[in-house]
């Protein structure tokens, strides 16, 4: 194990968790953007969603493409923040099953230590309910793998959990926003690549391309109803929070001021 704890954002935190609900069909997946301290502590505090190579249930899959991709966007917002910020982790989501890790899921997490041994994966379990009070529950690890084979034999590894906190902060950094805003383009064009895998495989027949159409319709307004509106309502009532925070701030200046003011 390398990494020795993990400080995750809470506006990372909000775009991976909104990510994850956005579908509870196939899991999800992201990479996350930060820095590594002198001490090994990850700090995470950005997001890229990336487009799905692979959708299935139990399995995510992005091309290198996608990976390169996030790569130069890290490098990107280093530039522009003018910190050491680069790919520092994955997530993905695990829809009706448990948080824990599966082996294939710590078998990429043991490749991604390769490149670098800080290299931390995050799973966010949704869509579960508590069976005491039958509420939906949502959990969220973070780990790495470990090869507990003895030297000169096949590696075994074995997940490692990392403490993993989720930090405060007062306002959506521009990329995390980005982020958001970006996720609702990003899963309509993999439902319409899709569309037009599903028609090309039709070979022009009438009938299947009626119920493709069909289909997709139905996925993309899927789409509205859970991301876009939803979306939109938190983001306005983030912005009706902050309106009454600068009523107060400003009322508060302006006793404040009165205060200063020389008596007669």
């Amino acid at each position: 194990m390398a990494a020795t704890r993990v400080n995750l954002t809470a506006d990372a935190y909000m775009v991976c968790l909104t990510h994850a609900l956005s579908t509870e069909r196939e899991e999800v997946m992201g990479l996350c953007i930060g820095e590594i301290d002198t001490d090994k502590v990850v700090h995470i505090v950005s997001v890229i969603i990336l487009r799905r190579s692979d959708k299935r249930k139990d399995r995510v899959e992005i091309s290198p493409e996608q990976l390169s991709f996030a790569a130069s966007e890290g490098e990107r917002l280093a530039a522009l923040l003018k910190r050491p910020l680069r790919v520092v982790g994955w997530y993905h989501s695990h829809p009706h099953i448990t948080v824990w890790p599966s082996h294939v899921d710590v078998q990429t997490q043991s490749s991604y230590q390769l490149l670098d041994e800080c290299f931390v994966g995050l799973i966010f379990s949704c869509f579960n309910e508590d069976k005491a009070s039958r509420q939906g529950q949502i959990q969220v690890t973070c780990f790495q793998s470990i090869n507990q084979s003895p030297e000169g034999e096949a590696p075994m590894y074995e997940r490692v959990e990392i403490p993993l906190e989720v930090m405060q902060c007062d306002s959506i950094s521009p990329s995390c926003m980005d982020a958001l805003v970006q996720l609702p383009k990003i899963l309509s064009q993999e439902e319409q690549e899709a569309y037009e895998n599903a028609i090309r495989a039709g070979n022009g027949d009438l009938l299947n391309n009626i119920h493709n159409g069909a289909v997709y319709t139905k996925a993309i307004c899927h789409l509205l109803e859970v991301m876009s509106g939803s979306l939109l309502q938190a983001l306005e009532q983030r912005l009706n929070r902050n309106e009454d925070i600068i009523e107060r701030l400003v009322a508060e200046r302006e006793r404040l001021m009165k205060q200063l003011e020389p008596t007669s």
